[in-house]
């Protein structure tokens, strides 16, 4: 399994960015997937997860309505589309492989990581 992020980047207060992962190794199209992030000196925080098929996704309150989570199934791609960025947006973003079809947050791969950047 691989999972590699792009798309990070410095972004002004109000701006956006849209995340990509691109998944290979096992059947994406199976699989829920997700995006988690990590502050400095702060914990792992769950964002955002898409069901297998796209159907269905959940998001954390802090990023409810700014954040769209999205994937393409047909290039084994996830998205995340971040609108209205904040300063406490400012972390290191994660990919991650559910291990179910459902958003169980039970992870077995991780993404090196894409840095995000929120400042003026």
């Amino acid at each position: 399994v691989q999972l590699v992020e792009s798309g990070g980047g410095l972004a002004q207060p109000g701006g956006s960015l849209r995340l990509s992962c691109a998944a290979s190794g096992f059947i994406f199209s199976s699989y829920a997937m997700s995006w988690a992030r990590q502050a400095p000196g702060e914990g792992l925080e769950w964002v955002a997860g898409i069901y297998s098929a796209g159907g269905e996704t959940r998001y954390a309150d802090s990023v409810k309505g700014r954040f769209t989570i999205s994937r393409d199934n047909t290039n084994d791609t996830v998205y995340l589309q971040m609108n209205t960025l904040k300063p406490e947006d400012t972390a290191l973003y994660y990919c991650a492989k559910d291990s179910h079809f459902y958003i169980s947050r039970s992870f077995d791969s991780w993404g090196q990581g894409t840095q995000v950047t929120v400042s003026s």
